[in-house]
């Protein structure tokens, strides 16, 4: 059956280019829940020049590289190599900068959502639009660019995100999901496009130090969940398979964010519910019921893949630092002769912080690789800390370290909360919630809420961005009814209620960690 599906065209594929890892998803188009086939390849950002960057070489590399280990997964498992798909998609980072000029030609490196270089541009904005403007935004990305008299902005026609890149390069069409797009311009209240009445206010303030600059020129066209967004092209098919298996002609759906996947992977595109994507970086994702009063710099707000409003909680840093202490362990566990593989070493980690105590045993960590705004830190440095009392074990260690990873995020949760935002049920996804009962309880006991995690929580964004490219034949139906009924409807999920004892542990936890931001603020500027 498996074999059919792909050797009739009637799979749909998810692309998604994520922080450390470019990964690639292949589902049946007409069961979204049936995986047929998977393919990844590793990559890392850089950090040239005073930026956090990749190369778009390396964009290319990377996707071949994964395509490839998805047909050869699908020839290994069902025997068939796919040359055609009944549809498409393609998501990645959001926010950022890819600047280029008529000729597509880039004109200054990728600037990519790690950057916080754009402190005046936000605030600049944030004043000017009466909503909140992040750092890693592509609009601040711009608007910085203005205010330090940029030269390729001369030559600047159109900027996009990294999605949006690669679904030009594939299809020509230069458009964005609304997902992806709310996190480069604010969008209307109609959630079908950018802001008419801050378009203008944007093009005034740039009036004088960049008259010929029309932000109205230079963005993407914004598309809905659903709608076509273009075909594959014969040069798009060589760039994506270099072996020419591939055929053009594939109908391709709106580029999305990596927010967006998350919520469609978790089927959380409703009101009162909502997900906390755990990787690189670290957000949550609440579907509103009604507008936020105020401007909060903890909070952006975005939209759905359909163009419903969300409150979001970025954080720069989420389980990398975590990743670097497994590391470690992984190497002492080879040096003591009793080698374990990556997966075996989170297992136990995770497993042993299950031990430790509600708060960590006083212990803290800092999981800041880059600078956090929410922490109000400029740079980042990872930090553990503890007073000669505290308690240090192994499993409060562990437990100090999954804490970091949810810390940032949960002191944005608190500004929604304060803002009466209700939470019926948080989804997890990613892959520290693979070890089951862990992270989920933890994130649980962090928030205050149920946590649910499904059987496809560590598919994550790929199979989000194929469940979207699904979805462009079943258009017909709201988005979040054909989640309901079409890919979620024999779903297992597990839901973890908060402990009373975990809620109480991390309240502690957190209020040291707040306190404790002095030294990490200290250890940025002495080292």
């Amino acid at each position: 059956m498996s074999a059919e599906v792909i050797r009739a065209g009637r799979a749909a594929l998810g692309i998604e280019l994520g922080s450390t890892r470019i990964k690639a998803c292949l589902v049946d188009a007409d069961d979204p829940s049936r995986v047929l086939a998977s393919g990844s390849h590793a990559w890392e950002n850089r950090w040239e020049d005073g930026n956090w960057t990749y190369a778009l070489d390396d964009v290319w590399t990377g996707l071949t590289a994964a395509y490839a280990d998805l047909v050869a997964d699908a020839e290994r498992r069902h025997g068939v190599a796919p040359d055609t798909y009944a549809a498409l998609g393609v998501s990645a980072m959001m926010h950022g900068y890819l600047a280029f000029d008529a000729d597509g030609e880039l004109l200054v490196p990728f600037r990519t959502w790690r950057n916080t270089t754009t402190g005046p541009a936000a605030a600049a904005l944030t004043d000017a639009f009466g909503v909140n403007i992040p750092l890693r935004w592509s609009i601040a990305h711009l608007y910085q660019a203005v205010l330090d008299d940029e030269a390729h902005l001369s030559d600047l026609d159109h900027i996009t995100t990294l999605a949006g890149y690669v679904h030009e390069q594939l299809t020509g069409e230069r458009v964005l999901g609304v997902g992806d797009a709310s996190g480069v311009f604010p969008i209307a209240p109609d959630g079908a496009s950018y802001d008419e009445e801050l378009l203008d206010r944007f093009d005034a303030l740039v009036a004088d130090r960049s008259p010929a600059l029309s932000v109205r020129t230079v963005l993407p066209r914004v598309l809905q969940a659903g709608e076509p967004a273009g075909t594959l092209t014969e040069a798009g098919a060589r760039r994506l398979d270099p072996t020419g298996t591939l055929r053009p002609g594939i109908p391709l759906c709106p580029p999305e964010g990596d927010a967006g996947t998350g919520m469609v992977a978790t089927g959380a595109v409703a009101p009162r519910t909502g997900n906390v994507s755990a990787g690189t970086s670290i957000f949550a994702m609440v579907v509103l019921e009604r507008p936020i009063a105020g401007i909060h710099h903890e909070i952006d707000l975005v939209t759905t893949p359909a163009g419903d409003p969300v409150a979001m909680v970025h954080c720069n840093n989420g389980a990398s630092e975590f990743s670097a202490w497994a590391g470690m362990f992984t190497r002492f566990a080879a040096a003591a002769g009793t080698p374990l593989d990556e997966d075996g070493v989170f297992r136990v980690l995770l497993e042993e912080s299950l031990a430790g105590e509600p708060d960590a045993g006083g212990l803290l960590a800092y999981n800041h690789l880059a600078g956090e705004p929410i922490a109000g830190l400029d740079q980042g440095r990872p930090l553990f800390l503890r007073t000669p009392d505290s308690r240090f074990t192994l499993a409060n260690a562990m437990r100090a370290q999954v804490y970091g990873i949810f810390a940032t995020l949960a002191l944005g949760m608190r500004v929604l909360e304060a803002e009466g935002v209700a939470i019926d049920r948080m989804f997890g996804h990613g892959g520290i919630f693979r070890t089951a009962g862990v992270a989920q309880r933890f994130l649980a006991g962090a928030l205050n809420a149920p946590v649910a995690v499904g059987d496809t929580a560590a598919e994550g964004g790929p199979w989000g961005m194929a469940v979207l490219a699904a979805y462009l034949g079943h258009a017909d139906r709201p988005l979040s009814t054909y989640l309901t009924n079409a890919v979620f409807a024999g779903a297992e999920v597990t839901t973890v209620a908060p402990d009373a004892d975990d809620v109480a542990g991390f309240a502690r936890y957190l209020t040291r960690y707040h306190d404790g931001l002095a030294a990490e603020r200290a250890a940025a500027d002495a080292i």
